[in-house]
């Protein structure tokens, strides 16, 4: 027999209808309910990362950008400069060529054409300074493979050794960069440094 006062215990479960039952999805304990102030609290501190990597990104962008336009200004001219350094090499070559004797007792007219040819080379060159382009001539100094290259050595005890005793073509820079090394002679077997002094007993 049933009670009438008995409740129905199947109320808390209740009969399967045929279709599955969606529960709540699970949130993890360290993420924000979607909507509440700490989920947007947490987004506008993502928002606010991500802008201001992108500031950066910005900033570096413009950065390497002027670089980039100022190494352009200075050393866009490069290719342009190495075939004009062909002339003054010509020139300074048509110079060399007329002994010192020779210019002295020249005539007039010789005098007035070597006089013309130094004239154009001393332009030259000014044209190529305001371009950054600027002329080396290492004699005397120490041998550098970064701005020089040696093409032989000449045996002077006179001078260390290692010494720019000769310069075959003179160098050229072209900014901070080299635009054509020198070609020189270096001295082979002068003074040698000191050595160091044995203190033992």
């Amino acid at each position: 027999m049933t009670d009438p006062n008995r409740t129905n215990d199947n109320t808390d479960n209740p009969a399967p209808t045929g279709e599955p039952v969606v529960s709540k999805p699970y949130v993890m304990p360290d993420d924000p309910e979607v909507g509440s102030a700490e989920a947007l609290a947490k987004e506008l501190v993502e928002a606010r990362d991500k802008t201001l990597r992108t500031l950066a990104e910005m900033e570096n962008l413009r950065q390497r950008t002027r670089r980039e336009v100022a190494d352009a200004k200075t050393y866009g001219i490069t290719g342009f400069a190495r075939d004009v350094l062909e002339i003054a090499d010509n020139l300074q070559r048509a110079l060399d060529a007329v002994p010192a004797e020779a210019k002295e007792a020249a005539d007039p007219g010789l005098k007035a054409l070597i006089e013309g040819v130094e004239l154009t080379e001393r332009s030259l060159l000014s044209a190529l300074e305001k371009n950054g382009v600027k002329k080396f001539d290492p004699i005397g100094e120490k041998f550098d493979p970064n701005f020089q290259q040696a093409m032989f050595e000449v045996p002077d005890a006179s001078v260390p050794s290692g010494t720019v005793v000769q310069v075959v073509q003179a160098g050229y820079m072209i900014g901070e960069r080299v635009l054509r090394p020198a070609l020189v002679g270096v001295s082979k077997g002068g003074a040698k440094a000191a050595p160091a002094a044995d203190f033992t007993a």
